[in-house]
């Protein structure tokens, strides 16, 4: 019986797997069809015939390098200071006593409930004040603090040994020296899983961007092709949009292969209580 429930358990994971991952292979095979195929092969994971036309269209229609670096700048840079602000925030919450720390802390979490759209008016009044506006700073300055960092890296250091604290301390490490030598070494799982949910929601936000930026250079991707679909008139050119729809997940795919070992040792951890 035992044996049986561990084949039903990993039939039911492939099948989930399977469920997912079709609709990915689908979209990369189908961005290899000519726009005029595209339905006669929709679905269809393999087939003769792959071209890479509506690659050179989407590349000779639309500055989709100047796109995806903007993006790629802007989530870089925002998943940087993001892990750097969050962990030493966390830290500081976690590890030192100092006034009015608590009521500090559930303002931070407050904020956590608030929907972005609401801050979407004063956060656009308050870059046009600053002469912000269609800028590279506008793109990343509101998204480099952000409440759910600083509590995952608060909730990660609550747990920290203090043994390691005072042994450091009695081998005259000051505090800085503790947090960036011991703490964040030793909080590299939960740190790469913050930085990949950070860049993930860089890479994938729009509404902010679509706000902030006037010019076409400094557009980022998912604006830059939903302007591009809505150019479409009578015919909709679904090989364009599903090469582009290819391109945007490349980024996304490689950040979470890089940190992939460290992310699931997070959640191991997060999983595992002594």
């Amino acid at each position: 019986m035992k044996k049986i429930r561990i084949f039903l358990g990993y039939l039911t994971l492939i099948l989930i797997a399977a469920s997912m991952l079709y609709p990915f292979f689908a979209m990369i095979n189908m961005s290899f069809t000519e726009n005029n195929e595209i339905f006669s092969h929709a679905g269809r994971i393999f087939h003769s015939g792959l071209t890479f036309e509506n690659y050179k269209n989407v590349f000779r229609e639309i500055p989709i390098g100047l796109y995806f670096f903007n993006s790629l700048l802007v989530s870089v840079i925002t998943t940087a200071g993001q892990v750097i602000f969050a962990s030493l925030a966390g830290y500081a919450f976690a590890r030192l006593n100092f006034k009015y720390r608590d009521a500090l802390f559930l303002l931070i979490l407050i904020t956590m409930l608030v929907p972005p759209q609401v801050n979407i008016i004063p956060l656009f009044f308050l870059m046009r004040e600053l002469h912000l506006v269609d800028t590279y700073q506008a793109l990343i300055l509101p998204a480099l603090f952000g409440g759910f960092g600083v509590f995952l890296m608060r909730q990660y250091f609550l747990g920290f040994p203090k043994d390691l604290e005072e042994s450091a301390r009695i081998d005259g490490c000051n505090l800085f020296q503790i947090f960036f030598k011991i703490a964040l070494p030793l909080a590299l799982p939960t740190v790469v899983t913050l930085a990949i949910f950070t860049f993930v929601t860089s890479w994938n936000s729009f509404m902010w961007p679509l706000i902030i930026t006037n010019s076409e250079s400094m557009r980022t991707l998912p604006v830059g092709l939903a302007i591009y679909k809505g150019s479409f008139r009578e015919l909709t050119l679904w090989g364009n949009l599903l090469a582009c729809s290819v391109i945007c997940t490349i980024p996304v795919i490689g950040v979470f292969l890089l940190g992939k070992k460290y992310f699931i040792s997070d959640i191991l951890q997060g999983g595992v209580k002594e």
